[in-house]
């Protein structure tokens, strides 16, 4: 059986490995590393079929090095669902080569970078903010693992009165679920602001504190997991997460 078909077409890693020279499997490989274009379009799919007129570029830098796993933070928008009940589209929809943050440092962009992710610190549908999704299972390990002891901050508009020494009791003293909640920091940004810095927070934990003093939450944005604050990555948009950076 030979590679070409009835349509005149070949097997790209064929070319790539004329080309190179190189065996089909290395071949291959350049392609999935996003080393390889076709009439100036780069081509990542390793089965992917090419004329003989078609023009085939490998890049100079091209190497057979491994392809790190990559980490992932998204700024998520409200509305969009995040792990937590079965509303909204997926946050993982967010994700693209046009809503990654053009301004932020990282490896080369490539499609495989969004497949095979882990969410994994979910978030509710109407709250907004950071999510991390991760390819690395040293990162999925340390997050899911150890997300009762990882801190989370998390801002929160907030609407009404609260009640005298509500936020006492915010901090240490209000139950959920029947249990005592561990001690935490909340304190006031403005008037309506209210900063959570907690570990292990549970879905609707923050909305069912507020309402025990007497407030009501409007919106909610969590801004920093561990280490790793969100700064000034704009809605909707994501970045990689650096070499140097740990949670």
């Amino acid at each position: 059986m030979t590679d070409s078909t009835a349509d005149n077409t070949v097997r790209l890693a064929k070319r790539v490995s004329e080309m190179r020279p190189c065996s089909r499997r290395e071949a291959e490989q350049y392609i999935e590393g996003g080393w390889v274009s076709v009439d100036g379009v780069l081509v990542e799919e390793a089965g992917a079929r090419v004329t003989e007129q078609q023009r085939i570029d490998i890049a100079p830098d091209a190497t057979l090095l491994e392809i790190v796993p990559v980490t992932i933070l998204l700024h998520k928008p409200a509305g969009f669902n995040a792990g937590i009940g079965g509303e909204g589209a997926p946050a993982l929809g967010c994700l693209s080569a046009d809503s990654h943050n053009a301004a932020s440092r990282g490896p080369r962009f490539l499609k495989r970078h969004l497949t095979g992710l882990t969410l994994t610190n979910p978030l509710g549908t109407t709250a907004s903010g950071l999510l991390i999704y991760t390819q690395d299972f040293r990162v999925s390990r340390k997050l899911v693992d150890e997300a009762s002891r990882m801190e989370q901050e998390v801002i929160v508009e907030v609407a009404g009165t609260i009640s005298e020494n509500g936020l006492a009791l915010l901090n240490h003293g209000l139950p959920f679920n029947g249990k005592p909640l561990a001690p935490m920091k909340v304190s006031w940004q403005n008037e309506t602001r209210l900063r959570f810095a907690l570990k292990g927070v549970l879905p609707g934990q923050i909305e069912h504190m507020c309402k025990m003093v007497g407030l009501s939450v409007v919106s909610m944005k969590r801004i920093r997991i561990g280490r790793i604050a969100m700064a000034g990555l704009p809605v909707g948009e994501w970045r990689y997460l650096q070499g140097y950076e740990r949670f």
